[in-house]
């Protein structure tokens, strides 16, 4: 028998551990009723750049006129599901760097449409900002976080994917419909995440001695609002500690996004944060950011997400890297997109060959409405510590989903399904 090991990570908003045993494969078949499909239409398809017919990767899809929204995946793909008493809306597709693109659903096939969005060059009159003091722009996007972002208690559906990978192959992956009540960041109280429906798989064969689990993971993505919980990469003394830049500003539907970008100062040892603030230039509205963990220095990196390990074990980050997209309403902007990508490397004491883990979590706000306590579903409530693969049904079948939106598997994501469906029939044959 092997030793049975603990290691444990401490991830940037969540815990990350593993559990060093020999396992066994969990795929078992589950059965759930085929939901009532005649309540809406589900569309596919593609969100492509009108010239170079580049993927556009996380565009936001919404319905006009409702709260009805999803995203495009890393190979800009889409599936949105429309109840049918909005047959004769509009789907209107925006993302960073591009004009708006409105589509009739009525136009729209079940599969294979093909949105394309052209780049947004129009020249804008000149901001009213003094765009030549970086710092005072940082200090402007916090001091009109109330003016510019919903601050009233939101009751919000969201679909939250995570994968781990060993090298290119998948050993585990969830999926949930999450039910979230989104609580204003004047009050200091923290947001709220209870369990719809899941399913799951996790596939320990593929694995020699290490089980690699997410803790924390919804929470984790949420976390990641910037707006909400700006101190998790911005303390109070982040002028002391970061130093900020315009870069050349970029659009979106023709409006002007000043880029502020960020990095840790020379002289601030300990490993932070360096990437980009996406800011609407009238309205100091951060619109969309991406940031990534200092690595350079491994060891300390890896102390990070260390919490104890065996003496024979070396772990430390490669790359650490987020995103977070923000949907405007109105003249109000509300969290809608959120993702993580984690990559390990663990090298043994006496073997040749290191183990390399990638774990990615994502996700999307696909519904919400003003939070009324009488409405809100009985359902699971989540810990910060909670792990989802621990809480969710074993991997369904296609429409499993019902009525909700999910962001549309990419096709690596869709393999793994299959095989793990096929295995799981087969399974169920010869049991």
């Amino acid at each position: 028998m092997k030793t049975n090991l603990h290691v444990y990570f401490r991830a940037f908003l969540g815990l990350l551990f593993l559990l060093l045993a020999q396992m066994q494969s969990e795929a078992h078949s589950s059965s759930y009723s085929i939901p009532d499909s005649s309540s809406f239409n589900q569309f596919k398809g593609s969100i492509l750049d009108s010239k170079t017919k580049n993927e556009l990767i996380y565009a936001t899809i919404t319905v006009a006129g409702t709260s009805i929204s999803t995203i495009s995946n890393s190979e800009g793909k889409f599936s949105i599901k429309i109840p049918t008493e909005k047959q004769n809306a509009s789907l209107i597709v925006s993302f960073l760097g591009y004009r708006n693109k409105t589509v009739s659903i009525k136009e729209l096939k079940p599969d294979k449409n093909v949105v394309y969005l052209e780049s947004s060059n129009t020249m804008l009159n000149e901001v009213v900002v003094n765009t030549s003091d970086a710092n005072s722009l940082f200090l402007g996007v916090l001091n009109n976080r109330l003016k510019n972002y919903r601050d009233d208690p939101l009751q919000m559906t969201g679909f939250y994917r995570e994968t781990i990978r060993k090298r290119r192959t998948y050993v585990s992956l969830s999926e949930s419909i999450l039910n979230i009540q989104k609580q204003p960041f004047m009050n200091g109280l923290p947001d709220q995440i209870s369990l719809f429906k899941g399913r799951k798989n996790t596939d320990y064969t593929k694995l020699d001695t290490v089980n690699f689990k997410l803790q924390g993971g919804p929470f984790s993505v949420l976390y990641i609002d910037l707006i909400k919980y700006p101190s998790f990469i911005f303390s109070n003394d982040a002028l002391e500690i970061y130093d900020f830049s315009l870069e050349e500003s970029t659009q979106i539907n023709d409006k002007q996004v000043l880029v502020l970008a960020f990095k840790q100062k020379s002289s601030y040892e300990n490993p932070l944060y360096y990437g980009k603030l996406f800011i609407d230039a009238k309205s100091l509205a951060v619109v969309s950011a991406t940031f990534s963990l200092n690595v350079e220095d491994k060891i300390k990196a890896g102390l990070l997400f260390t919490r104890k390990k065996p003496n024979s074990l070396d772990i430390y980050p490669t790359e650490v890297s987020y995103q977070i997209n923000y949907r405007q309403e109105n003249d109000k902007w509300i969290f809608a997109y959120s993702r993580g990508d984690l990559t390990f490397k663990l090298n043994w004491a006496k073997r040749i060959f290191n183990t390399v883990y990638t774990t990615s979590i994502e996700m999307a706000m696909t519904d919400w409405k003003k939070q009324d306590l009488k409405e809100v579903p009985k359902t699971q409530e989540l810990t910060t510590n909670v792990i989802m693969s621990d809480k969710v049904a074993n991997l369904a079948d296609p429409d499993f989903w019902g009525i909700y939106n999910i962001i549309e598997p990419e096709k690596s994501i869709e393999q793994a399904i299959r095989k793990i469906q096929k295995k799981a029939l087969n399974e169920g044959a010869v049991d």
